[in-house]
């Protein structure tokens, strides 16, 4: 797919035949798709998908847009059918692309883009469909094609040589969405897997990527709505679980909101599912665990995103209740921790790191006589960032905190176990946070450092002392200790390696080191390429 010829079809922007047995335009296709999509937006999804059907063999944007509505149905389903129909659907798309783009000449740039797209849609269903390193590679091939078409195609349209007509819109915005979620995405990986990716082609800037975005959000243009999203991902998830954001939550319009979300339509009700995981986090930062129990159970049965997590967070919630408290519908949180193992699943070939994580910690209820995690849903909660979320809300930090505090309690009181080191630092971790939130810095610190002074006492734990660096530089960064909070970093960026959720630790460390401007270092990061996708 060069475009080393591309200059000579610069006549693309006038009128042209949409396929060959179709007397529609260029212009004419793109109206339909946006229509389509506008269809789509608005929770009409047979009839968006009617809309396109009939020109998914003649026409590339329907080809494309249709395929992309699959791919959206199938990662939500996360059903084999599904995600195989789609990624054949896909490829179809990608051949009327090519078939566009050599007998129609002057259709060309949108060919490219549309094949770029469609490669790039294609690689993440490959890593979804197969659970192999061999998938693996080749879903990176096809981003790499697909990255390499996106740059040719955008050097050429930033040229003066680039004529510009009615539908350039609709090609500078997908040359945006494409170049942008790019740099964006890439910007977010630790230096040194940057600098990997740089020597295959690849570039990573973050500002750059967020400008292109948001030019394409704001033109009226069929990528319009990725664009948009993709941008509303970045700021209300990824720089929550990066650590980056601050949040003053409102729970309870939060609640009707997601509940409304759920109402709005019956026909895909995976969107609902969505819904349910943040109504789960909503009633967890109440400590209503029964209801946020409630939104896990539901999401075990109705979702197969990863039963493990939802299965595990089922047994946290009954494990915070009073052991003297009816369980809903009779359940038992040890029967449930000990099945968490049987729902393991694997992505591209390797476990999300999630679902390892609450493996491990189930592992304790398989002893005849268990030992209980003490507080396994405000660890889980951390793992998400959740003591970030509600650091603005001093009610919700202090409930945390009174939890805490009975859960140290009864460690104390209980006998000595191979657990009770870990427990007590993960609480000390825990009530770092809350007493952070409260402005007790000094206080925070105390149990920050008390956490890695019993580094060597940790036996299955061993996430927590990097963790606990990274919250102590956190901690400093805010008392104005840049120096000494760069210096920690480093040494929760290079002393440790082979804990549980660390690759999206090491995602929040160079977060951080960015943020201060700071030297990132050299240190190999490239054994967490192949799970960053995870986080």
């Amino acid at each position: 797919c060069s475009l080393s010829h591309s200059l000579v079809y610069l006549h693309l922007l006038c009128p042209c035949l949409c396929g060959s047995s179709s007397q529609m335009t260029l212009k004419e296709c793109l109206d339909e798709c946006m229509e389509a999509l506008d269809l789509f937006l608005n929770n009409h999804f047979s009839e968006s998908l009617e809309r396109l059907r009939p020109r998914v063999n003649e026409s590339m944007y329907h080809a494309l847009i249709y395929a992309t509505v699959l791919e959206m149905q199938a990662m939500m389903t996360f059903q084999h059918d599904d995600i195989s129909n789609a990624g054949n659907t896909m490829k179809s798309a990608q051949e009327v692309c090519q078939s566009q783009g050599i007998t129609m000449s002057f259709m060309q740039l949108h060919a490219e883009v549309c094949y770029a797209e469609c490669q790039l849609q294609r690689a993440a269903l490959t890593f979804l469909q197969d659970e192999n390193m061999v998938s693996f590679i080749k879903g990176g091939i096809k981003v790499r094609n697909s990255y390499l078409i996106y740059k040719d195609l955008h050097s050429l349209i930033k040229s003066h040589n680039c004529l510009k007509g009615p539908s350039h819109v609709h090609l500078e915005g997908g040359v945006s969405f494409g170049i942008g979620a790019f740099n964006l995405t890439l910007s977010l990986f630790p230096p040194r897997i940057l600098k990997v990716l740089e020597f295959a082609g690849f570039s990573g800037d973050k500002e750059y990527g967020l400008s292109l975005l948001r030019d394409g959000a704001t033109g009226m243009n069929l990528r319009s709505m990725l664009c948009a999203l993709l941008l509303l991902c970045y700021y209300t998830f990824l720089t929550f679980i990066l650590g980056s954001a601050v949040h003053r939550p409102c729970i309870v319009h939060a609640v009707a909101l997601f509940e409304d979300g759920c109402k709005a339509q019956q026909a895909w009700k995976q969107f609902h599912h969505m819904c349910y995981w943040e109504l789960m986090w909503c009633f967890t930062y109440k400590r209503a665990w029964k209801l946020a129990y409630f939104y896990a159970d539901l999401l075990s049965q109705e979702s197969r995103w990863s039963k493990a997590m939802y299965v595990y967070m089922k047994a946290a919630y009954l494990s915070m209740l009073p052991k003297e408290e009816a369980r809903p519908f009779g359940e038992d949180e040890v029967e449930l921790f000990r099945k968490v193992p049987t729902f393991k699943q694997k992505i591209a070939g390797k476990s999300p790191p999630t679902e390892k994580f609450a493996i491990r910690k189930a592992r304790r209820y398989k002893a005849t006589c268990p030992i209980r995690l003490p507080v396994p849903v405000l660890e889980m909660m951390y793992m998400w960032n959740g003591f970030s979320m509600i650091s603005k809300r001093p009610e919700l930090t202090e409930g945390m905190m009174q939890t805490l505090v009975d859960a140290e309690r009864t460690l104390l009181e209980s006998p000595e176990n191979e657990y009770s080191v870990d427990d007590r630092c993960l609480i000390h971790l825990l009530k770092g946070l809350c007493f952070k939130n409260q402005g007790l810095l000094q206080a925070a610190e105390e149990c920050f450092n008390k956490v890695l002074s019993s580094e060597k006492k940790i036996r299955f734990d061993h996430y927590l002392v990097p963790n606990s660096l990274v919250e102590l530089s956190l901690l400093y960064v805010d008392q104005g200790r840049r120096d000494e909070a760069i210096k920690i970093l480093h040494k929760a960026k290079q002393n440790y390696k082979d804990y549980s959720m660390e690759s999206r630790t090491q995602f929040r460390v160079h977060a951080a080191l960015a943020k201060l401007k700071a030297d990132p270092g050299e240190e190999d990061d490239t054994h967490l390429l192949s799970s960053s996708i995870f986080l």
